[in-house]
């Protein structure tokens, strides 16, 4: 029988994720609510999958994507940029007020009428996430001869 030590990692990680979620969760409210974006075409669609995928890359927990949270990202969605190309895609998000991304920055960038490099990557990742792109199963057996 495993040790209550062990499910307490588990746990707390959990709770704090449903914690940060809810945090995040307010502030998709607060967008609900103000009329600004009040003509924004299924806005509570978009902000649940902008909570979903900021929460996913928030890695120091702190309710921040920091430099490494966004270059795994970048990773993740197949596009790798330089430490350069990060701290510019953050500047981009921020204005340059921080050297992390925080949510309320990420939602006004995804809503916003700019387009932010880290936006058109998320968008075209949508995009390409509909419709399969990788074969299913296993990949095929290669053997040395064809290899370039």
């Amino acid at each position: 029988m495993p040790s209550s030590k062990n499910l307490q990692g588990g746990k707390a990680f959990g709770l704090l994720k449903d914690q940060q979620r809810q945090k995040l969760e307010e502030i998709n409210q607060e967008y609900l609510e103000d009329q600004k974006y009040s003509d924004e075409e299924d806005l509570a669609e978009k902000l649940e999958g902008f909570k979903n995928k900021y929460a996913e890359f928030d890695l120091n927990d702190q309710g921040e994507i920091d430099l490494m949270g966004l270059k795994r990202m970048m990773e993740k969605l197949g596009v790798p940029k330089t430490h350069l190309e990060l701290k510019k895609m953050i500047v981009e998000v921020t204005g340059g007020s921080s050297n992390t991304i925080n949510y309320r920055d990420f939602v006004k960038m995804m809503l916003g009428k700019r387009s932010a490099v880290l936006k058109l990557v998320l968008v075209f990742e949508d995009k390409a996430s509909g419709s399969p792109c990788k074969p299913a199963g296993p990949p095929p057996k290669r053997d040395i001869a064809s290899l370039p």
